[in-house]
């Protein structure tokens, strides 16, 4: 049914990064660059959910060079969310197996950095599932190129040579993305999705990546069944 099936990596492939983790990486990159006390609605602010005029007012604030101060909050994010890997405080999903039932080309979507992506994969054994895997560069410009635009899908499905893609998500960017690149998408409503009200309408509602593998035409995966 699908050329290509592509897929967001936290919340759909492993578990999301708790906020408190991200919060620190944030706050370590301001004591870094020798702001010992920063207010913490712009350490919040700079932890997720970043954007370029937001990040330019903040460096503006604490006299900080924008472009220095966003790599460095790049590396330490990275850091933390491959350590919180590494000690199990961020592991993959039980169905993600189901994946291997799957007759399509496979890549990987995120806006979490790209070496962050590149490690969690390949830290649980997962990059040689993904024939690509794309996550941000570490530079201002990546933060325009975040879902919901479809910068980083269009490059996947080029690269993949798809003319017919459905790409997975847990948040509603993912389905805004998917829409502005023109393809389907499955919103995933793993359990911190449940309650989720959307504003916009994906092409499917899933429980779990197993209901993935019958609406790409292929028989439902036997969740016992062990590799």
């Amino acid at each position: 049914m699908y050329d290509a099936v592509v897929l967001d990596k936290d919340g759909v492939l492993v578990g999301r990064t708790p906020f408190d983790t991200l919060r620190e990486a944030a706050w370590d990159a301001f004591v870094s660059l020798g702001i010992e006390d920063p207010d913490l609605a712009h350490v919040d602010d700079i932890a997720i959910g970043v954007d370029p005029a937001t990040l330019t007012d903040i460096c503006e604030r604490y006299g900080l060079d924008p472009v220095e101060f966003w790599r460095v909050r790049d590396e330490t994010a990275a850091a933390a969310q491959v350590d919180a890997a590494r000690k199990g405080r961020k592991t993959p999903y039980d169905d993600v197996d189901a994946l291997r039932h799957l007759d399509a080309s496979l890549g990987v979507v995120s806006s979490n950095q790209q070496a962050t992506v590149d490690a969690v994969l390949d830290h649980f054994g997962l990059s040689g599932r993904f024939e690509v895997a794309y996550g941000r560069e570490p530079s201002i410009a990546s933060l325009s190129r975040k879902k919901p635009s479809p910068y980083y899908i269009e490059r996947a499905l080029e690269d993949l040579g798809a003319e017919t893609a459905i790409f997975v998500g847990d948040n509603e960017s993912d389905v805004l993305a998917a829409d502005n690149a023109g393809i389907d998408s499955a919103f995933v409503r793993r359990p911190h999705r449940r309650s989720t009200e959307l504003s916009c309408q994906p092409t499917y509602e899933i429980d779990d990546l197993h209901d993935l593998v019958s609406i790409c035409g292929r028989t439902p995966v036997d969740t016992d069944e062990k590799i």
